[in-house]
Protein backbone atom coordinates (compact mmCIF):
# COMPACT_ATOMS: atom_id res chain seq x y z
CA UNK A 1 0.00 0.00 0.00
CA UNK A 2 1.22 3.78 -0.68
CA UNK A 3 -1.20 6.18 0.48
CA UNK A 4 -1.32 9.30 -1.77
CA UNK A 5 -0.65 11.73 1.54
CA UNK A 6 0.53 10.62 5.19
CA UNK A 7 -0.42 13.10 8.05
CA UNK A 8 0.39 13.80 11.36
CA UNK A 9 -3.31 13.74 13.22
CA UNK A 10 -3.38 16.16 16.05
CA UNK A 11 -6.25 15.84 18.96
CA UNK A 12 -6.99 19.48 19.92
CA UNK A 13 -9.80 20.88 21.95
CA UNK A 14 -8.71 24.18 20.11
CA UNK A 15 -8.56 22.93 16.38
CA UNK A 16 -8.28 26.90 15.22
CA UNK A 17 -4.96 27.57 17.40
CA UNK A 18 -3.49 24.28 17.01
CA UNK A 19 -3.42 24.36 13.38
CA UNK A 20 -2.37 28.03 13.40
CA UNK A 21 0.64 27.31 15.15
CA UNK A 22 1.67 24.30 12.74
CA UNK A 23 1.10 26.37 9.79
CA UNK A 24 2.95 29.28 11.01
CA UNK A 25 5.67 26.83 12.26
CA UNK A 26 5.77 24.97 8.82
CA UNK A 27 5.44 28.01 6.64
CA UNK A 28 2.36 26.86 5.41
CA UNK A 29 -1.61 27.40 5.11
CA UNK A 30 -4.80 26.06 6.82
CA UNK A 31 -7.23 24.54 5.18
CA UNK A 32 -10.27 23.84 6.24
CA UNK A 33 -12.24 21.06 4.10
CA UNK A 34 -15.72 21.20 2.56
CA UNK A 35 -17.03 18.29 4.59
CA UNK A 36 -15.91 19.99 8.08
CA UNK A 37 -17.42 22.77 9.87
CA UNK A 38 -14.31 24.65 10.49
CA UNK A 39 -14.35 23.49 14.01
CA UNK A 40 -14.23 19.55 13.61
CA UNK A 41 -11.01 19.31 11.52
CA UNK A 42 -8.53 21.68 10.17
CA UNK A 43 -5.39 20.51 7.75
CA UNK A 44 -2.16 21.97 7.66
CA UNK A 45 -0.41 21.98 3.91
CA UNK A 46 2.90 23.11 2.68
CA UNK A 47 3.98 23.57 -1.04
CA UNK A 48 0.26 22.58 -1.73
CA UNK A 49 0.44 19.24 0.17
CA UNK A 50 -0.83 17.87 3.41
CA UNK A 51 0.97 17.84 6.23
CA UNK A 52 -0.62 17.99 9.51
CA UNK A 53 -4.19 17.14 10.81
CA UNK A 54 -5.86 18.67 13.60
CA UNK A 55 -9.08 17.26 14.73
CA UNK A 56 -11.62 17.96 17.84
CA UNK A 57 -11.28 16.40 20.64
CA UNK A 58 -12.98 18.47 23.08
CA UNK A 59 -11.58 16.12 26.16
CA UNK A 60 -8.15 15.81 24.99
CA UNK A 61 -5.29 16.09 27.67
CA UNK A 62 -2.13 17.16 26.93
CA UNK A 63 0.81 14.72 27.70
CA UNK A 64 3.28 15.42 30.52
CA UNK A 65 6.18 14.27 29.34
CA UNK A 66 8.76 14.31 30.71
CA UNK A 67 6.62 13.32 33.42
CA UNK A 68 5.01 9.84 32.66
CA UNK A 69 1.50 10.64 34.66
CA UNK A 70 0.33 11.25 30.65
CA UNK A 71 2.27 9.66 28.36
CA UNK A 72 3.62 11.67 24.74
CA UNK A 73 1.33 10.12 22.62
CA UNK A 74 3.18 11.24 19.51
CA UNK A 75 6.24 13.83 18.69
CA UNK A 76 7.51 15.03 15.45
CA UNK A 77 11.62 15.33 15.27
CA UNK A 78 12.11 18.59 13.73
CA UNK A 79 15.86 19.19 12.19
CA UNK A 80 17.23 21.97 11.62
CA UNK A 81 20.33 23.91 10.73
CA UNK A 82 20.33 26.80 13.77
CA UNK A 83 19.19 25.30 16.75
CA UNK A 84 19.46 28.83 18.38
CA UNK A 85 17.25 30.47 15.79
CA UNK A 86 15.31 28.02 15.35
CA UNK A 87 14.53 27.72 19.29
CA UNK A 88 13.80 31.42 19.26
CA UNK A 89 11.13 31.00 16.50
CA UNK A 90 9.47 28.25 18.04
CA UNK A 91 8.81 30.02 21.63
CA UNK A 92 7.75 33.19 19.67
CA UNK A 93 5.11 31.43 17.95
CA UNK A 94 3.63 29.81 21.02
CA UNK A 95 5.76 26.90 21.95
CA UNK A 96 6.78 26.27 25.43
CA UNK A 97 10.19 24.66 26.33
CA UNK A 98 9.87 21.10 27.73
CA UNK A 99 13.56 19.86 28.14
CA UNK A 100 16.82 21.71 27.47
CA UNK A 101 18.74 18.54 26.85
CA UNK A 102 21.76 19.85 24.80
CA UNK A 103 23.15 23.10 24.91
CA UNK A 104 22.38 25.21 21.81
CA UNK A 105 25.54 25.40 20.65
CA UNK A 106 26.71 21.74 20.56
CA UNK A 107 27.58 20.20 17.53
CA UNK A 108 24.73 18.14 17.93
CA UNK A 109 21.81 17.63 19.86
CA UNK A 110 18.00 18.08 20.68
CA UNK A 111 15.30 19.67 22.65
CA UNK A 112 11.94 19.43 23.71
CA UNK A 113 8.61 21.58 23.44
CA UNK A 114 5.31 21.49 23.72
CA UNK A 115 3.26 23.07 21.05
CA UNK A 116 -0.18 25.12 22.12
CA UNK A 117 -2.32 21.80 22.58
CA UNK A 118 0.98 20.32 25.00
CA UNK A 119 1.95 18.24 22.48
CA UNK A 120 5.71 17.41 22.02
CA UNK A 121 7.75 17.75 19.53
CA UNK A 122 11.53 18.21 19.31
CA UNK A 123 14.43 20.27 17.22
CA UNK A 124 17.14 18.56 16.43
CA UNK A 125 20.91 19.44 14.75
CA UNK A 126 23.50 18.13 14.03
CA UNK A 127 24.86 14.69 13.36
CA UNK A 128 22.71 12.20 15.13
CA UNK A 129 23.78 9.06 15.72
Amino acid sequence: MRPRHRLVVFDAADVAAESAFWADLLEGEVVVPPWSDGQRWHSVHVDGEPVVGVQLAPDHVPPTWPDPEVRQQVHLDLEVDDPRAAEAEVLAKGARLLLAADDLDAPAGFRAYADPAGHPFCLTWGEQA
